[in-house]
């Protein structure tokens, strides 16, 4: 059996730049889905490029796959939002924050980087 590891490694693409921007966040899991909680809420970097464009990478253990993000509505979807902070807070002694869910992405391609071309254009 083996052990859950304590934090993923979310791989975003930066809203601005086009760059990847990966982050250390603790994760829960429920069914086939994995939870994360923004202490930050909508002010945090990484939901603002979640917000932009949801492909995101995900590293925890062994475990690496390219998953669609999304923000949880608190209200339309109280009870998933009550279950991944509950779980938060028994695994981590915390669940206060927005909750952000991420699924596996069947047949969706990594998030791309505009490439250096490109950002010369914009620059």
């Amino acid at each position: 059996m083996s052990v859950e590891p304590q934090v993923l490694y979310l791989t975003t693409t930066g809203r601005r730049t086009g760059l990847p921007r990966e982050i250390e966040v603790w994760f829960t899991r429920r069914g086939g889905a994995w939870y994360l909680i923004a202490e930050h809420g909508e002010r945090a970097q990484w939901v603002k490029n979640i917000r932009v464009d949801p492909r995101v990478r995900v590293r925890a253990g062994r475990a690496r796959f390219v998953a669609r993000a999304r923000v949880l509505d608190a209200r339309a979807e109280a009870g998933p939002v009550r279950e991944a902070r509950r779980r938060s807070e028994t695994k981590y002694g915390w669940g206060d924050g927005l909750v952000v869910e991420l699924r596996r992405a069947a047949g969706v391609r990594a998030a791309r980087t505009r490439s250096t071309r490109d950002r010369r254009r914009t620059a």
